[in-house]
């Protein structure tokens, strides 16, 4: 039996699960406020694993990641501890922004303390009244607004076999090795406790994507079931996901409108024609070309360009062909019209 946990001042025992509201800075109006959390608690000792989403508030699919989640039916059986806030950011999320009210960047706050700006108070709360009690740690995030990505993972692998292992175990064809940026969620972690933290990356601001809601399901399920926090499916199957040690963004070379001819998840050899630029008229046409060999993990949405923007972003691999292949059958697993499984949710369109 393991020892009961205490946040916020709430204990939760063994074997049992609570929702709890952390107090957070009330409304400008005077109306309180507060994080919604959910804590599994386990009876039998394991790791304590912190699943969140929404620190930036308009970076919702997560959102819709955790329900799923919090409804699966091995959760009550599990070992360890699962800890989950579906919306961190609960002042973006209110107001559709990926902000916070005086415009800062949650994910650029950490660690934060407590008498300093909103950003900085809310980093340290989540710093003291969570992550110490965290093993593990999966932030989930989307591409920005009008920006879609594939679902991907972004670790620090470094150095980091633990993480690497975990990012293997979260089984989306994508894994990023990328470094810790400045006060974010997984600098703070790893500094604080050497905490690995995988980031979850898919689809769009603003919108769900069922095929990245069930991406993110199967993973972090992937990764409870290589923790020992639940039983390992006997049903999945076994991929040599490819790690990708650098990006490419490829930017518009002129200004126009745009008109994309690559999904995301193509594979592409530098050179190839990745979209067209025309004038309103149509009088002039450029082509945008892939300057290296890749497949591309992000893209934008908005037929609206402006010389130098990036459009399209191309992850590079030693294997492309592989990944490539593995890419299309994942996505044929996932996708409500061609997957083989019956899926307990009925699908998001």
């Amino acid at each position: 039996m393991q020892e009961p946990i205490t946040i916020a001042g709430i204990t939760v025992q063994p074997g049992t699960r609570t929702s709890i509201e952390l107090p957070i800075p009330s409304f400008y109006t005077h109306t309180s406020a507060s994080m919604p959390i959910h804590v599994v608690h386990g009876n039998k000792p394991g790791p304590c694993l912190l699943i969140c989403a929404a620190i930036h508030g308009d970076e919702i699919n997560g959102v819709e990641i955790i329900r799923r989640i919090l409804t699966h039916k091995t959760l009550n059986k599990i070992k360890g501890t699962l800890i989950a806030i579906p919306i961190v950011n609960v002042f973006g999320f209110v107001s559709q922004s990926r902000y916070l009210p005086d415009r800062r960047d949650l994910n650029r706050s950490f660690p934060g303390s407590r008498s300093g700006s909103m950003a900085s108070r809310l980093a340290n709360m989540l710093m003291t009244e969570i992550i110490d009690h965290c093993t593990h740690v999966i932030d989930l995030h989307t591409g920005a607004i009008a920006r879609e990505n594939l679902p991907q993972i972004r670790a620090c692998l470094r150095g980091e076999p633990e993480t690497e292992a975990i990012a293997r175990a979260f089984g989306v064809p994508v894994i990023i090795n990328s470094e810790l940026r400045d006060g974010s969620l997984r600098e703070a972690a790893r500094e604080h406790n050497n905490i690995p933290v995988l980031l979850y990356e898919a689809g769009e601001a603003l919108r769900f994507d069922e095929v990245s809601i069930r991406a993110g399901v199967r993973g972090i399920l992937g990764v409870m079931s290589y923790l020992g926090m639940r039983p390992k499916s006997r049903k999945k199957k076994e991929y040599e996901t490819l790690i990708s040690r650098s990006t490419q963004w490829v930017r518009a070379p002129e200004s126009g409108i745009l008109r994309s001819v690559i999904p995301l998840g193509t594979l592409v050899k530098k050179g190839d024609i990745l979209a067209y630029i025309n004038d309103p008229l149509g009088e002039i046409e450029t082509n945008v070309t892939s300057t290296v060999s890749g497949i591309v993990i992000g893209k934008t949405n908005l037929p609206l360009a402006h010389e130098g923007e990036a459009i399209f972003h191309i992850a590079k691999f030693v294997k492309e062909e592989e990944i490539s292949n593995y890419i299309e059958t994942y996505h044929d697993e996932l996708d409500p019209l061609t997957d083989e499984v019956k899926s307990e949710q009925v699908p998001l369109v």
